[in-house]
């Protein structure tokens, strides 16, 4: 579910996408400065360049070639270099099933590296471990657990002279009431498709899985459907938001780099994403306070849940050139400064304990959340196959151009659910 910034080149750049990540993902022979090079492919914007800097300054005789692209375009092309045997040795793989990258996605086909034997593997919470394996065997390293809620720019805030929602009515007034200023109250980039989803995702935590926690169970069991659930609500309050005047102008024209520079600027009062934008925006505007609350689905703050759960991670290339080089990797990643990095620079949670992380304040009420058991996993991890998110993701960019219907997208979703893997 995240996006990223490119270390061959600059941010988010889509379009050599595709060349950078075939050109990243050589061999692993010793460079002509008798070093050892390892490639990766990460999805981690502005995160895993420190990581990999760490990463070397701990092995001097090691050199990391980093590609960084957009989760849509890496999830289009990942599955090709590793069934071509082109793939880098260490990948960015999501946890779950939920999508083109995901843990069961690669597992199964066997492009991915057992690390059972892993010392963290068996440190990993019960809730971590259940995505982060496949066949009772761990494929992914997840060294950081997300959130996602309406993050605000507290500058941006208080200039506005109006205060964070705390009611689903409170939310509709704050939208209504930011547009007639002039400020939006959210940025909203959904030109890149993966965005659409997490508004809709926010909603959905509060509105289906408060009133039916096993939502998913029934699901499983063929006892519920998208179409016959409140996911129909969730939709509904997504274009309620819309028509409220919650988002800028024209959020398919946008992409994800745009709304982050909206929100980090005080064009918008916020943006509803996951608590990783918040390192991504403090890059953007380093004078500015930004703060992660739940986003409003219910006039009971009592009822409000938020999706908070594992992140993306590395898998191993079960054909990696350099097999010992990538293990060492995901083994650093996974070490306490390993994930204190990635959570400082992501603005993020550790998935293990005990690591003497210091909390990041914007995160106080994600922590509070966690620790109160106030959260649902992203849906879509619990999903049985990746065309669930997919048909998610290019409906909800089909609802906002009038060419389709909550109704015709749930349905579809339904369909690909049933369809099996």
């Amino acid at each position: 579910m995240k996006t990223v910034r490119a270390a061959c080149t600059s941010a988010v750049a889509a379009s050599l996408a595709v060349a950078l990540l075939a050109a990243c993902s050589g061999g692993t022979e010793a460079g002509g400065d008798g070093r050892q090079t390892l490639t990766v492919a990460s999805v981690d914007q502005g995160s895993v360049e420190a990581v990999v800097e760490a990463f070397e300054k701990a092995n001097p005789g090691v050199r990391v070639r980093l590609t960084t692209s957009g989760a849509d375009q890496y999830q289009q092309q990942i599955r090709t270099q590793l069934s071509s045997r082109t793939a880098p040795d260490v990948l960015s793989v999501w946890p779950g099933n939920g999508n083109p990258a995901a843990t069961h996605v690669l597992a199964e086909p066997g492009y991915l590296r057992d690390l059972s034997d892993r010392p963290w593997a068996a440190k990993l919470p019960d809730a971590i471990k259940s995505v982060a394996q496949y066949d009772g065997k761990t494929y992914t390293a997840v060294f950081g657990q997300n959130g996602i809620g309406a993050v605000y720019n507290e500058q941006a805030l208080r200039k506005s002279g109006l205060a964070a929602p705390e009611t689903w009515n409170e939310l509709l007034q704050f939208c209504k009431d930011a547009a007639s200023e002039g400020t939006p109250a959210f940025a909203l980039g959904i030109q890149d498709n993966w965005v659409t989803q997490i508004v809709q995702y926010a909603l959905v935590a509060t509105t289906v899985y408060g009133p039916d926690p096993d939502f998913d169970a029934k699901m499983q069991a063929g006892q519920a459907t998208f179409a016959d659930s409140p996911w129909t609500t969730a939709m509904d309050k997504y274009q309620t938001m819309d028509k409220a005047g919650c988002f800028q102008k024209n959020p398919l024209g946008t992409n994800y780099e745009a709304s982050q520079q909206l929100a980090a600027t005080g064009k918008t009062l916020g943006i509803v994403q996951g608590n990783w934008v918040i390192a991504l925006l403090k890059q953007k505007n380093p004078e500015a306070t930004f703060t992660l609350t739940p986003l409003p689905a219910t006039d009971d703050p009592a009822e409000l849940l938020i999706p908070a759960a594992a992140g993306a991670g590395y898998g191993v290339n079960a054909h990696a050139k350099n097999e010992e080089l990538a293990l060492k990797f995901v083994d650093f990643v996974m070490s306490d400064q390993g994930m204190n990095l990635y959570a400082t620079k992501q603005g993020g949670l550790p998935t293990l304990p005990d690591t003497g992380y210091n909390t990041d304040p914007a995160l106080k009420e994600l922590a509070r959340f966690i620790s109160d058991g106030r959260t649902v996993p992203f849906m879509d991890q619990l999903w049985p196959n990746a065309k669930v998110q997919q048909t998610l993701l290019s409906g909800l960019q089909e609802i906002f151009s009038g060419q389709t219907t909550a109704k015709d997208v749930l349905a579809a979703m339904d369909a690909d659910y049933t369809s099996g893997t």
